[in-house]
């Protein structure tokens, strides 16, 4: 191989290597795509796109996709939407849903609930096609006092110009458990409940549930209404059991004051006892100062041993009498 075919290998790979660097910074076919779609876009518009970090395709496929639609995009709105964070080909096919649906929707409005974070896609498919959301088994007691298990199905409309700010399933879902539980309380008897199931779903509905959400209830249905137990038998039961409680504790603080107390008198009894034998203990004494000092006579002190030995006399006759009697 002579230089001169050196040469032109070398040339031809320079080139290729040129003309890959600039069609992966140019993109040339989406470019060409674009044009063919009938949508002008410069070439200094797609290296500023580079420039900016923006990925052309994201932003061109959307863009032909709208003006196919006749949705009068341009590409600043889609290009500013991605710099921003948002899903730039999900709010051109929302758009169009909505513009094929006749549902009124602008980008500016769909833009701003693509970055509140919802699917605004799927929102506009809901407004097409209704949701059916389910509720968990919702427990209420009527004032009967026996307990009604009641499940339903909503079915809900996404309201577009409430998306943003407005509440989500969460809130309907538990709106509609508190009108169960609010109706049926209010039933007279579990038996209305059962007889009546259609109460519920007026009843909820009329209370505008929908308020401050993102959706619009349609209809309430309820799907299933079982009985549960006797609240108001257990309730009773066990009340009772808690009086029986108190009465017991009474009781046995009551028992235990009167044991006490006969404690107390024992100890009372056993002091006054202690006191008497102390002062019989100082009678000796008390007759030995008196004889000594003259206030008693000897007489007078045999007149009282003899009253004394009278008395123990007559009280062992009347033990003696008072005892069983022998045939």
């Amino acid at each position: 191989m002579d230089t001169v075919d050196i040469q032109l290998l070398v040339i031809i790979a320079v080139v290729i290597v040129v003309l890959s660097v600039f069609l992966s910074f140019f993109p040339f076919m989406l470019w060409v795509s674009a044009w063919a779609a009938g949508v002008r876009i410069s070439i200094i518009t797609l290296v500023a796109m580079r420039l900016r970090r923006v990925v052309p395709g994201r932003i061109v496929n959307p863009l032909i996709k709208a003006s196919k639609a006749g949705l009068g995009l341009n590409i600043n709105q889609l290009e500013s939407h991605f710099l921003a964070g948002g899903n730039v080909d999900r709010v051109v096919n929302a758009l169009i849903a909505a513009q094929r649906a006749d549902i009124p929707l602008v980008f500016e409005r769909a833009a701003a609930i693509d970055l509140a974070g919802r699917d605004v896609l799927q929102a506009v498919q809901m407004s097409v096609n209704p949701k059916v959301i389910e509720t968990p088994v919702v427990s209420a007691v009527a004032k009967n006092g026996i307990e009604v298990k009641v499940k339903a199905r909503v079915t809900v409309r996404a309201n577009i110009d409430r998306l943003v700010g407005g509440a989500g399933e969460e809130t309907i879902l538990a709106r509609v458990a508190e009108g169960i539980v609010s109706t049926n309380g209010a039933s007279e008897s579990h038996k209305d409940v059962l007889e009546h199931p259609d109460r519920i779903s007026k009843t909820v509905l009329s209370k505008g549930l929908d308020a401050g959400t993102a959706f619009e209830i349609l209809s309430i249905d309820i799907a299933d209404v079982d009985v549960g137990k006797n609240i108001g038998a257990h309730l009773q039961t066990e009340q009772a059991e808690a009086d029986k409680r108190i009465a017991q504790a009474k009781a046995e603080e009551r028992r235990a004051m009167a044991v006490a107390h006969e404690q107390e008198m024992k100890a009372r009894v056993v002091e006054m006892q202690a006191k008497v034998v102390e002062a019989e203990s100082t009678v000796p004494l008390a007759m030995a100062e008196a004889l000594r000092s003259g206030k008693l006579g000897v007489m007078d002190y045999m007149n009282l041993k003899n009253i004394e030995a009278d008395t123990q006399m007559r009280g062992s006759i009347g033990k003696d009498g008072d005892g069983p009697k022998k045939s």
